[in-house]
């Protein structure tokens, strides 16, 4: 009776070791995590075949306890904290090309625009957005028609006569 109950309590307890293991270590799902589920699983399985009806229900209602636990204690724990990655990003993408760009100005597609690629206007290659969504192929002539935060609409030069 006592290796019985010796042997639930180690198995339920290497599987919640696994599972924490899969939900704050490893991404994914893993053998970590498949392996802590099948321990679980197992341990109380085995408290109902061999302990009794009654002490394979204490069994399954302790293990969620130590489960919860074990989960808010690793939330709470300063560990954690020392693995997050806290790094904010304050860098931004340089846009001061598109400031030397006006509505009006004309250039050629660099690439093709489908419905983005790089447009040539004025020496500088810059992203570009077809105005309507058309595909535009690479040396067409083209006219800016909006310049937003980080590329600019254009639209296919109308040819003159």
């Amino acid at each position: 009776m006592t290796f019985n109950i010796l042997i639930v309590a180690t198995v339920i307890l290497l599987g919640i070791i696994f599972l924490l293991i899969e939900i704050f270590l490893l991404p994914g799902i893993s053998i970590a995590g498949i392996a802590g589920l099948v321990f679980i699983i197992g341990g109380i399985a085995y408290a109902y075949v061999f302990l009794g009806t009654a002490a394979g229900n204490i069994t399954l209602l302790i293990a969620a306890v130590l489960l919860a636990g074990g989960f808010i204690g690793l939330l709470r724990s300063k560990t954690l904290k020392k693995i997050a990655l806290t790094k904010e990003i304050d860098s931004t993408v340089d846009t001061g090309d598109l400031k030397k760009i006006q509505i009006g100005d004309q250039g050629i597609t660099l690439s093709r625009l489908n419905p983005i690629g790089k447009v040539g206007i004025k020496g500088l290659a810059v992203e570009g957005k077809s105005a309507d969504g058309e595909l535009i192929d690479e040396g067409t002539q083209v006219e800016v028609v909006k310049v937003n935060s980080s590329n600019i609409i254009v639209k296919r030069k109308e040819p003159t006569n």
